[in-house]
Formats: structure tokens, C-alpha cells, sequence
């Protein structure tokens, strides 16, 4: 069990930190990503993103780390005090949206912990305030929304507006040559079998009666005048 000391909760026997560090670090840790240079934790309470001793939540009976939710800061506390219920372990406590009143909240809360833990803490509320004065920044200059484009799609697209285009080259040389045909006389009867096609012919190529008969009594007239 722990006790109380001058300087806060001082461990006992309740939990061995040094030997769980020990068999994660000498053994297989679900949270570790090693990388050619330096190793890194996944869990989201550890306070600088690196795994070794200090920064390790799991080896730790008193950690502290600062999260950031929906764009609030938090203070999450872990003691030795609620290791017996994993669900309660982590107390946490809503930082203020001032940054002065929130540095002043940690020194608070952590009065008597490790200075490591207080540091780190107050350098992460640090970079975590910025990223959201970076997000919302952002989101009101409102920059440009990027689309994405299917390249399968538009060469789809592309060949039927040029299969379209031909289909409207070749119906309208038809047209022309039905046309020339009917102004030769090479059809003598049987004109209508297309129905859409003849009406459209006989609306292009049919002259107005008025039109005609102003012709043809402007050419009585003048055969009239030469007469006389």
C-alpha cells in the first residue's frame, strides 16, 4: 500500500514500477513503433510521444499528461491512489481557455509532483493551444476546397462526346445528300417513310405561298410594261 509524505503520495509496495518497465522494455509492448533512429509510444497518455522510462503512462503509478477534446484542453491525473479501478484511474480536469489561468491551473494540481511531469505538461498545453489557433485560422480564411478527379471517368466522357460529335456529322451529311436527292427528283414517291426526317425536310426546303404570288405578279407586271 502507499503512504503520505512531505512531498505527496510516496509508493509501496502496491505497484513496482521499475519492474514493469523492465519486462516492456525487455519485452513486447502493444504500444511501442520502433524506427531506425528512436522508438515511439501509441498511447494517447503518454507525454511527449517517446517510449522510455520517464515518458512510459503504463510504468508510471503518478503520471500526468494534457489532452486536447473538441477543442478543449484537459488535465488528466493518474495516482496510485485508483489503481485498483482501472475505469476511475485518470481524474480529469478542465483547463481554462486563458493560457495564464490554465498554467496557473497545472502548477496547482501538480504542487508536488515530479517537474518533469509539471514541464512537460505546460509544453504540451503549449503546443496543443497553437494547433488550435492554427485550426480555426484556417477554417475561417477558408481555403480551397480540393476535389478529386477520376481519370477513368473523363476518358469515359470524352470518348462519348466524340462519339456524339461523329453520330452529329454523319446525320447531318445524310440530311444534306437526302435533301440534294429530293431536288433532283430521285425519289418519285413513297417521301414520308421517315416521318421525323420528311417533316423536317419540308419545313427547310418549303417557300411561302404569299412569297410566290408577289413573284409571280411582279413578273406579269413587267411582262405587261415591255409589251406596251
Amino acid at each position: 500500500q502507499s503512504t503520505w509524505g512531505i512531498h505527496g503520495p510516496q509508493v509501496g509496495t502496491m505497484q513496482h514500477d521499475e519492474v514493469i518497465w523492465q519486462v516492456i522494455n525487455q519485452g513486447h509492448c502493444s504500444f511501442r513503433s520502433k524506427t531506425e533512429t528512436q522508438n515511439f509510444c501509441r498511447n494517447q497518455y503518454n507525454i511527449t510521444g517517446l517510449c522510455n522510462r520517464s515518458s512510459c503512462p503504463l510504468a508510471s503509478s503518478q503520471y500526468a499528461t494534457v489532452l486536447e477534446k473538441d477543442g478543449v484542453c484537459f488535465l488528466y491525473m493518474k495516482t496510485i491512489e485508483r489503481a485498483h479501478t482501472p475505469a476511475n484511474m485518470w481524474e480529469r480536469i478542465k483547463l481554462s481557455k486563458n493560457y495564464a489561468q490554465a498554467l496557473e491551473q497545472i502548477d496547482k494540481h501538480l504542487e508536488y509532483w515530479p517537474k518533469f511531469l509539471i514541464h512537460k505538461s505546460k509544453q504540451r498545453l503549449t503546443k496543443l493551444r497553437q494547433m488550435l489557433i492554427r485550426m480555426r485560422r484556417l477554417k475561417l480564411k477558408g481555403s480551397a476546397k480540393l476535389v478529386g478527379i477520376h481519370k477513368k471517368v473523363e476518358r469515359r466522357e470524352a470518348r462519348r462526346e466524340d462519339k456524339a460529335l461523329s453520330a452529329a456529322q454523319i446525320e447531318k451529311a445524310i440530311n444534306e445528300e437526302l435533301v440534294n436527292r429530293l431536288k433532283q427528283g430521285t425519289y418519285s414517291e413513297f417521301m414520308n417513310l421517315n416521318s421525323a426526317q420528311f417533316e423536317k425536310v419540308l419545313d427547310d426546303e418549303a417557300v411561302d405561298d404569299e412569297e410566290t404570288d408577289e413573284e409571280l405578279e411582279a413578273e406579269e407586271e413587267e411582262e405587261e410594261e415591255d409589251a406596251m
